[in-house]
């Protein structure tokens, strides 16, 4: 009898650079969860905050979890008014430590639920921090329909910003835009919408992001991708969009993973 084939040799590890652990609808699993992402690669997970409570929240899921780390910012949609005590909030607690990157922070047009000047101000505050503690940023961009003013307002902003590296997180604009913001020496991060059968506009982004410059997540429990359309999102499902980027890319899975896992090292300096 012919002797057996040896097994394939394991994937490189991923991490999912953005998820929120935090969200109520992981209260029940969570270490199930986390336990599920690791079996499939994902060894690192970045858990994103949206608000003080949450960033509290983040950083006691990241205390007792192995390759779960926290972050600590104000989403421009949940910017209270005024928005300086918060702001605050988060202030103290990256400065006490512990925190891996500054956010998630951007600007948010599409629902025109906060001015965009309170936005614009508190993006600034928070990219300001990020280069005094010496830590990345989240980025956050929505915009309406056929609108580019948020694209172009946060492209604005951190060319004002020298010195601060960035994420734009769940990158959803064209291809124009990415390439402003790789100029601009930020990272561009795909989510599960790259998988979409709608999602032509962020494929065609990922062609034109260098693969340095490019990450994967997850935003669980939103947007999970294909094939888990219609569930929860969670880390775990991070390895799908890894295979699909590493097909719209042309380059096979595993360098896919090593060279997004590490740039986020890169990125994210305290996961090593």
């Amino acid at each position: 009898m012919a002797p057996a084939a040896p097994a394939p040799d394991p994937l490189p590890p991923l991490v999912d650079t953005h998820c929120h652990l935090a969200w109520e609808s992981f209260g029940d699993d969570l270490d199930a969860v986390v336990r599920r992402a690791h079996d499939v690669g994902v060894t690192r997970i970045v858990t994103v905050a949206t608000d003080p409570v949450s960033a509290e929240a983040c950083a006691s899921i990241a205390a007792h979890r192995d390759g779960v780390h926290a972050t600590a910012g104000l989403h421009p949609n949940d910017l209270p008014d005024p928005w300086e005590p918060a702001f605050r909030r988060i202030e103290a607690l990256v400065r006490g430590g512990g925190f891996v990157a500054v956010g998630e922070t951007g600007l948010d047009y599409y629902r025109d639920a906060v001015p965009p000047a309170r936005q614009r101000a508190s993006f600034v505050a928070h990219c300001a921090l990020a280069r005094e503690r010496d830590l990345p940023v989240i980025v956050h961009i929505r915009d309406q329909d056929g609108r580019l003013d948020a694209y172009d307002d946060v492209a604005t902003i951190l060319a004002a910003s020298p010195g601060v590296r960035a994420v734009i997180h769940c990158f959803t604009g064209d291809a124009t835009h990415a390439r402003t913001y790789v100029d601009l020496g930020c990272y561009v991060s795909f989510s599960g919408i790259l998988t979409f059968p709608k999602g032509e506009n962020v494929r065609e982004a990922a062609r034109a992001v260098p693969l340095d410059r490019c990450l994967v997540e997850t935003d669980a429990p939103f947007l999970a991708p294909l094939p888990h359309r219609g569930r929860r999102c969670e880390p775990a499902h991070v390895a799908d969009t890894a295979r699909r980027l590493a097909d719209v890319k042309g380059v096979p899975e595993a360098d896919l993973r090593r060279v997004t896992t590490a740039n986020a090292l890169a990125l994210f300096r305290d996961l090593a």
